[in-house]
C-alpha cells in the first residue's frame, strides 16, 4: 500500500487545551482546527487569502530606498535605519495574515477522551467526525454519538486582554475592524467581518440533524459573500455527508499513490507522512502558497506572529523543499505560481527601491507582494530573488518541463540576474552584503562584501541561467550570463595565517567557509547561510576535489565547535541535509530526531523552541511556523535517494540501524520515478522509469555486485550505470 497506514494515524489524549496541538484539517484554501476537552469542543476556521494588504505606513516617502540605507549604513546612522524599516513592521499592524476566520464551538452530550487524524483520508475524530473537502470549498462534520449545541464565534476585534505570547505582534484591537454582523435563519448560522479597505468574508454554517457544514466565503468571490456560503453549505448538505466524503477520500487516495517510503525509524516515518499531509492540506495549485503557519494561523486572540507572512531568508524556501522528490508537483506549484504572478510587482521593486531594472523581491513580503520592512539587512537583501529563483530551477530538473522553463522558470530567473548584474559593480560586488540573521539588527551585519551568503546565491544563479539559456537555445544569453559569472570571485575560505584564525585558535586551522571575506563564524549561531554552496546550492560537494571534501568537513567541524546553544528548529533539519550531503548519516539521522523529538507540539507542528528541555538550544518559547516541518522531510529524501548535478544516488546516506528500507516512485532531477530496496545492510532492487526522455547516469547501488536486468539495459562508465531512456521507459536490476 502506498502512503500512510493506521500505525501512522496522529493519535492525542483529550484534552487539546493549546490551538497549537489541535487536530489539523485542510484543503489548501481553507483550514480548520479540531481541539478541546470534556463536552465543550473548537472548531477553528481559517482561510489562506484572508490578508489586510493596505501598504505599511511611512513606505511610501521618497527616501525610502536602497539609496538611503547605502548612506545611513555609511554614516553609521543605526537609529534611522530601525525607525524606517524596523519599526514600521512592528508598529503597523498592516500587511498581515488575519487572525483566524473564527470558531464552532461545540457542547456535546458526552464527553471527549480522545482524538485522532487519519492521514489516508484526512478526516479527523474527536466528538465528531470531521474534513475538509478536498474538492468542494466547504468543511463537514458529522456527531460521533449523543448530541450536541452548536454556536458559532467571530473573532473579537474588541478584546485586548488577550494574553502576550513570544513574537507578539500586539492584540487584535490594533486592526481597528468593526465587530461582525452576526445573523441567522433556522438552523443556517452566519457572521460577516468587514477588514482592511472594502474587504469581508462571511463564515456560514448550516445544520441538519446530526451533520454541518461550514464555508468561508469573500466578497472577491461575490458580492453577497453570505449569499454564497448559504448555498456552499446548502449543496454540500444536500449531498449528504457520505458522498461528500467518498469524492474527499478519492483525492486523496491519488495523492497518497505518488510515492512511498519505509524505514525502520517509527518517528521519523510517521512525522515524515504527516509533513506530506501537511502539504496537501495547506498548498495547491491556485491557492495562495504556505506562509509561516500556513491555514492554521494561531488562535490566540493576538496577531500573527511576524505577521504571518512569507519570509524569504529560508522560511518560504524550507517549506517548499521537499515537494519535489516525493512527486507532489502540483502541490508545490502554488509556490512558483505565485511567484510568477508577481513577476511584474518585483520588477517595479527593483526600479522603484533600487534603481535598477530586472526583478527584485522583498525579503518579507505579504500576499501580493509588497515589502512589510523589517530589520533591513536581511528585509531589503538583494539576493532574496535569488534564492526564490532556485525554486523555479528545481522544479523544472525535477519535471524537465520545457514549457514551465520558457514561461515560468526563464523569465523569472534572467529577470532576477539582470537585477543582480545592474546592481553588482565592475567586479561582481554588490554595494551592501549580509548574511541572515547574524549580528541579528546591527550595523555589524552589514559585513565585506560579498558575504558567502550572497556570493553563492549569485554563483549559483548565473551558473543556472546558463543552463537555462542553453536548453532554450538561447546562445546569446548564455554568453551574457557566463561573463557576469566571471565577474564574481571563489568563496571566502579561512586560511591558516588570516587574523581570524590568529585571534580563534581554537578554531579549525584552515578551510573552512567563511562568512564574508574577512569574517569568520566565531560563535553559536541559527543561520548556516554561509554553508548555503554546500546545501542547498549543491556548489561545493563530496564528489569534487579534495579541496572542496576538506571545506564541507572543516565547515562542520566549526558548528560542532561552536555548538548548538544558538540554534533554533530549522538549524538541526538544515544540519541532517548538510550531513547527508556530506555522506555523514549518523549526524542526519540525529539532528532529524533532535528536531522531532525537542521542537515538535502533540499534532507535530514545529513549534522552533526546546519546549521539552531537552538540552537542544536556548530558545524554549513555542511559536509556530511551518517550515522546519518540511526541511525534516527533505533530509529523509536526501538520506534515501539524492540526484544533483545530473547523477542519482540511492541509498547515499543510510545510517546503520536502517540495514532495511524501501521507497517507491521517489522523484529524481531528469525527471525520474525511483523505487528502491535495502535488505541487511544492501540494495537489492532498484526501478526507475522516465517520465521524460533523457540520459540516466546511475551511481552504482549494488557495490559492484553484478545485478540481473530487465527492461532496459544499462552500459558502464566511471563507476556508474548510464542508460538512454525515452519517456516511460523501465530500468530494473535485481541483486
Amino acid at each position: 500500500m502506498r502512503g500512510p497506514t493506521d500505525k501512522h494515524n496522529l493519535v492525542i489524549d483529550a484534552p487539546i487545551d493549546q490551538w497549537y496541538d489541535a487536530i489539523p484539517l485542510g484543503n489548501g484554501l481553507t483550514g480548520a482546527m479540531l481541539w478541546g476537552g470534556g463536552r465543550d469542543i473548537t472548531i477553528t476556521l481559517d482561510r489562506g487569502d484572508l490578508w489586510d494588504l493596505r501598504p505599511t505606513e511611512g513606505f511610501g516617502r521618497s527616501d525610502w530606498n536602497y539609496a538611503t540605507i547605502r548612506r545611513l549604513v555609511e554614516a553609521g546612522d543605526h537609529d534611522t535605519l530601525v525607525a524606517m524599516y524596523d519599526t514600521p513592521y512592528r508598529d503597523c499592524p498592516y500587511p498581515t495574515k488575519l487572525p483566524p476566520a473564527g470558531r464552532i464551538k461545540l457542547r456535546l452530550g458526552a464527553p471527549v477522551d480522545r482524538f485522532e487524524l487519519d492521514l489516508r483520508t484526512a478526516v479527523a475524530r474527536g466528538g465528531v467526525e470531521a474534513f475538509c473537502s478536498a474538492v468542494q470549498p466547504v468543511g463537514m462534520a458529522r456527531l460521533l454519538g449523543g448530541d450536541m449545541k452548536l454556536r458559532l464565534e467571530p473573532p473579537d476585534y474588541g478584546d485586548a486582554e488577550a494574553e502576550p505570547t513570544f513574537a507578539d505582534w500586539g492584540p487584535m484591537t490594533n486592526l481597528r475592524y468593526p465587530s461582525a454582523r452576526l445573523g441567522r435563519a433556522g438552523d443556517v448560522r452566519w457572521f460577516e467581518q468587514t477588514y482592511g479597505q472594502g474587504s469581508a468574508y462571511a463564515v456560514v454554517v448550516a445544520q441538519r440533524d446530526d451533520v454541518f457544514a461550514w464555508a468561508i466565503t469573500t466578497n472577491a468571490e461575490s458580492d453577497d459573500c453570505v449569499a454564497l456560503g448559504r448555498e456552499r453549505v446548502a449543496a454540500a448538505l444536500d449531498t449528504g455527508f457520505d458522498a461528500e466524503l467518498k469524492a474527499h477520500t478519492r483525492w486523496w487516495r491519488r495523492f497518497w499513490s505518488r510515492s512511498s517510503i519505509n524505514v525502520p525509524d517509527e518517528t521519523i516515518e510517521q512525522h515524515y507522512y504527516l509533513v506530506n499531509y501537511y502539504l496537501g492540506s495547506a498548498s495547491r495549485k491556485g491557492a495562495p502558497p504556505i506562509p509561516l503557519q500556513g491555514v492554521w494561523t494561531a488562535d490566540n486572540g493576538r496577531m500573527p506572529a511576524w505577521k504571518g507572512d512569507y519570509h524569504h531568508d529560508l522560511n518560504t524556501q524550507m517549506t517548499y523543499w521537499s515537494y519535489h522528490a516525493a512527486g507532489h508537483i502540483d502541490e508545490g506549484a502554488s509556490f512558483v505560481d505565485q511567484l510568477s504572478d508577481l513577476l511584474p510587482t518585483f520588477e517595479r521593486f527593483a526600479r522603484s527601491f533600487y534603481d535598477c531594472p530586472g526583478a527584485a523581491a522583498p525579503g518579507n513580503m505579504a500576499l501580493d507582494g509588497q515589502p512589510l520592512g523589517g530589520w533591513n539587512m536581511y528585509s531589503c537583501s538583494p539576493t532574496a530573488g535569488a534564492w526564490l529563483a532556485h525554486h523555479f530551477d528545481l522544479h523544472w530538473r525535477y519535471t524537465m518541463d520545457g514549457d514551465f522553463l520558457a514561461k515560468q522558470a526563464y523569465p523569472f530567473c534572467s529577470a532576477v540576474g539582470v537585477f543582480l548584474d545592474a546592481l553588482m559593480d565592475k567586479d561582481g560586488k554588490l554595494p551592501l552584503s549580509s548574511s541572515p540573521e547574524v549580528h541579528d539588527n546591527r550595523l555589524e551585519a552589514y559585513m565585506t562584501p560579498n558575504t558567502n551568503h550572497d556570493l553563492s546565491l549569485m554563483r549559483w544563479l548565473f551558473t543556472s541561467l546558463q543552463d537555462m539559456a542553453g536548453a532554450l537555445g538561447l546562445e546569446n544569453d548564455a554568453t551574457r550570463w557566463r561573463r557576469v559569472f566571471q565577474r564574481l570571485d571563489d568563496f571566502a575560505v579561512e586560511a591558516p595565517s588570516s587574523k581570524i584564525a590568529a585571534d580563534a585558535d581554537w578554531l579549525p586551522t584552515s578551510g573552512g567557509l567563511m562568512l564574508s571575506p574577512d569574517e569568520s563564524l566565531t560563535e553559536s549561531h541559527r543561520h548556516f547561510a554561509h554553508l548555503m554552496s554546500i546545501y542547498p546550492l549543491g556548489l561545493v560537494h563530496m564528489e569534487g576535489d579534495e579541496r572542496d571534501r576538506h571545506i564541507i568537513r572543516q565547515s562542520l567541524d566549526t558548528l560542532d565547535l561552536l555548538g548548538s546553544g544558538q540554534w533554533i528548529c530549522f538549524s538541526y533539519v538544515w544540519m541532517a541535509c548538510l550531513a547527508a550531503r556530506a555522506g555523514m548519516p549518523q549526524r542526519a539521522v540525529h539532528n532529524v530526531r533532535c528536531f522531532i523529538d525537542g521542537i515538535t507540539s502533540r499534532n507535530g507542528f514545529n513549534v522552533n523552541g526546546d519546549i521539552h528541555d531537552m538540552g537542544l538550544c536556548a530558545f524554549k518559547g513555542a511559536v509556530v511556523t511551518l517550515e522546519t516541518n518540511f526541511g525534516a522531510a527533505q533530509a529523509v529524501h536526501e538520506m534515501l535517494l539524492q540526484s544533483w548535478g545530473r547523477k542519482v544516488r540511492i541509498f547515499l546516506a543510510i545510517p546503520d540501524a536502517w540495514s532495511d528500507a524501501s521507497f517507491d516512485d521517489l522523484r529524481a532531477e531528469g525527471g525520474f520515478k525511483v523505487s528502491a530496496k535495502r535488505k541487511a545492510g544492501r540494495t537489492v532492487h532498484v526501478k526507475i522509469t522516465a517520465t521524460v526522455e533523457g540520459e540516466l547516469v546511475l551511481a552504482d547501488p549494488f557495490d559492484g555486485a553484478s545485478p540481473r536486468w530487465k527492461g532496459k539495459r544499462p552500459r558502464r562508465r566511471d563507476g556508474a550505470y548510464i542508460c538512454n531512456m525515452k519517456r516511460g521507459d523501465t530500468f530494473e536490476g535485481r541483486v
